[in-house]
């Protein structure tokens, strides 16, 4: 009796055991189908469904109709490259989006792109970027060829060698830009203070960034000129810090004129000096609206300390994430000229065919909801420099001693 029953219960544990595991299966089955569904079906947002009403409108035929034309007609047959052709398309595609950082790479392209975040490369140190659909300099990075030949934030790139850069995306600008150590890239620069484009040649080298610099004055004030948000640049500060206070100093001029950015993460790390706990120091909104939300750590040691951050043009990005958080929250005064706007979050999406995509996916907006992007921060302290220094003003640094001026008064 008993192995009858056990062998009864035994074959309807199989049984279960068969159901599951089928189940399992075919719940499997259908999450694989779904989540390797034709990319058509996932911009669709459709599974043998008629197609949303927005994308009615677009006559998708247009584009294999001109395709067709194209391989009917075109006089060179023997020159149509169908990859390059497919390539040029989605390249156009992301294009239309109007967004400068969002651009489609192709294989070589991404190869190149991969191997700059990774390690050195010879270029002419100068972060550039799009303003206004004009290829432009962000900020020189000081000591480096840009700066030493007298490039300038806020200069516009009209050429690069005989390259026109009119709707040349940004990184294919930079990549013509960069190049071996020792050898020269030619760029006509249109300068907003000159009537007529002027041409420099620079030789290339390997960039060097001095991170963090500082200075002790007599005065009681303590300058810490950060110069990028590099992944060492959190560290270097805390290094500044300790300095401040070693000095006896009692303000702090913090100066992040021509820093052209860098890591989220480190831009956080250094405004929690000032922020306190738990405050936000940048809003980070994405496509459907909903916002991430970046706190500081809270070190708060010079949360009570006078300070006044010099900016510029050529301060972007990370440096407008510190500067909008330390006003927002501590009421401390900007000094000196409108930041570039670059306040935009990129993803790079490997595709098919050792291909990428970088897309814009968030903006960054300050503590109280002012968006950076395309806009800058404006000074509370605005700092005209004249397109020829006074008789006794050559060599001044107005925005700095103006700087010095609103600090001794707090």
């Amino acid at each position: 009796m008993r192995v009858s029953l056990w062998r009864k219960y035994t074959k309807a544990a199989v049984i279960a055991a068969s159901v599951f595991i089928l189940g399992a299966a075919f719940s499997l089955g259908v999450w694989y189908g779904y989540a390797n569904r034709p990319a058509v079906e996932k911009v669709l947002n459709v599974a043998g469904q008629k197609q949303p009403q927005e994308f009615a409108a677009a006559d998708f035929n247009l584009f294999w109709e001109v395709w067709s034309h194209l391989e009917d007609k075109f006089v060179d047959r023997g020159k149509i490259n169908r990859d390059q052709m497919v390539y040029g398309a989605i390249a156009g595609l992301a294009r239309s989006l109007k967004d400068p950082y969002t651009e489609f790479l192709p294989p070589a392209e991404s190869k190149q792109f991969q191997e700059d975040i990774r390690g050195a490369f010879g270029g002419i140190g100068a972060e550039i970027g799009i303003r206004k659909g004009i290829l432009t300099v962000i900020a020189p990075l000081k000591g480096n060829p840009a700066e030493k030949a007298g490039i300038k934030a806020g200069d516009k790139i009209l050429k690069v060698d005989d390259t026109a850069t009119v709707d040349l995306a940004l990184d294919e600008a930079v990549r013509l830009i960069r190049g071996e150590p020792g050898t020269s890239v030619r760029l006509t620069i249109l300068r907003d203070s000159v009537e007529r484009a002027k041409e420099y040649t620079i030789t290339r080298d390997i960039i060097k960034v001095q991170i963090v610099s500082t200075e002790a004055r007599p005065d009681g004030i303590f300058v810490i000129k950060l110069n990028h948000f590099t992944e060492s640049a959190a560290y270097e500060f805390r290094k500044a810090v300790q300095e401040f206070f070693n000095s006896h100093s009692k303000k702090i001029i913090l100066d992040v004129r021509n820093n052209p950015g860098g890591f989220l993460t480190v831009a956080v790390d250094i405004a929690s000096w000032w922020v306190p706990a738990g405050e936000t120091v940048v809003r980070e909104r994405h496509a459907d609206a909903s916002e991430e939300i970046y706190r500081s750590s809270g070190y708060g040691v010079l949360a009570a300390v006078p300070t006044v951050i010099l900016v510029n043009e050529g301060s972007a990005s990370a440096s407008e994430i510190v500067a909008g958080a330390l006003r927002d929250h501590k009421a401390i005064r900007l000094v000196g000229a409108k930041t570039f706007g670059k306040g935009s979050v990129q993803e790079v999406v490997q595709l098919p065919h050792a291909a990428s995509l970088k897309v814009t996916i968030a903006k960054w907006l300050t503590p109280k909801g002012s968006e950076i992007d395309g806009k800058g921060l404006e000074p509370d302290v605005k700092v005209e420099l004249p397109e020829s220094p006074k008789e006794g003003e050559e060599g001044k640094d107005l925005i700095f001693e103006k700087g010095i001026e609103v600090l001794k008064g707090l």
